[in-house]
């Protein structure tokens, strides 16, 4: 029996450093592409709206319905999209950076209490678009434009 100088080393400890390295290597692409992507959802206003950009405070302040007038006096009438609707899902993350689940129970308290009201509830992206052209200092978002006329989209920044 031949006595061995260097005995061969367990292949377990090999796999397991590759398999943490891959892992590493995914999560390293995956968060990149995250603060690399832009927004899959725009805000747009109605033409008559003089602000061109919001923050990302500010932004949260209309849609929990604290802040209802523009910086002209303008009142606004803000817009939003059913709650399940997978757009508002959106909004309400990437945007708002609340869950839709804390906005519903904002515009519920503020509903029953009687000290405010909810935005208005439309049923589809293409009919909210065409109320905010429509309605002078109206607010909404949408995921893809096709044509900007009777509103712009507005700048966020956090």
């Amino acid at each position: 029996m031949p006595i061995l100088l260097n005995p061969p080393r367990n292949n377990w400890h090999s796999k397991d450093c590759i398999i943490k390295t891959l892992y590493s290597l995914c999560l390293l692409i995956f968060l990149s592409c995250i603060s690399v992507s832009t927004y899959a959802v725009n805000v747009i206003v109605h033409s008559s709206v003089s602000e061109s950009v919001l923050t990302t405070s500010q932004l949260r302040r209309i849609y929990t319905m604290r802040l209802t007038q523009w910086m002209d006096g303008q009142r606004i009438t803000v817009y939003v999209l059913p709650r399940h609707h997978l757009l508002h899902l959106q909004f309400s993350k990437e945007r708002l950076e609340m869950y839709p689940y804390q906005l519903d129970r904002i515009w519920n308290k503020l509903t029953y209490s009687g000290l405010g009201v909810a935005p208005i509830t439309i049923m589809s992206p293409e009919a909210l678009v065409e109320a905010v052209r429509t309605t002078p200092g109206a607010i909404g978002y949408v995921e893809k434009l096709k044509d900007e006329k009777g509103f712009y989209v507005i700048e966020v920044k956090g």
